[in-house]
């Protein structure tokens, strides 16, 4: 019988919201779950407040989805600590700028990819 790996999800914009109750649900799921803010106080809080309901696969990485160099850093600590990406919830929201479409596909590249 293989062993059963643990699927891994990483959710962007999560400190509150809409993508914090993401993070809620997938790891009442037992999915273990990288919760990504571009705020690494409000990132770690809130990674904090879901430890205290209990939650411990959950932990936080600072992203900020319009930095290629902050992507980057995120899909390798993905990579050296899960080996995986399973789940991508992009729920990150930029105000105030246009979406360079080539960075957000690098994004999505570099994380399901790996």
């Amino acid at each position: 019988m293989e062993p059963v790996t643990k699927r891994c999800a990483v959710v962007t914009g999560a400190n509150k919201g809409i993508g914090f109750e993401i993070c809620r649900q997938l790891a009442s799921n037992g999915i273990i779950v990288v919760l990504t803010a571009r705020d690494e106080k409000r990132g770690i809080e809130a990674v904090e407040k879901l430890k205290a309901s209990g939650f411990d696969n959950v932990v936080f990485h600072q992203l900020d989805v319009a930095d290629n160099a902050s992507i980057h850093s995120l899909a390798n600590f993905i990579r050296n600590q899960f080996g995986k990406l399973d789940i991508l919830v992009n729920n990150a929201g930029i105000g105030g700028v246009i979406v360079d479409s080539d960075a957000l596909s690098d994004l999505v590249k570099v994380l399901l990819c790996l």
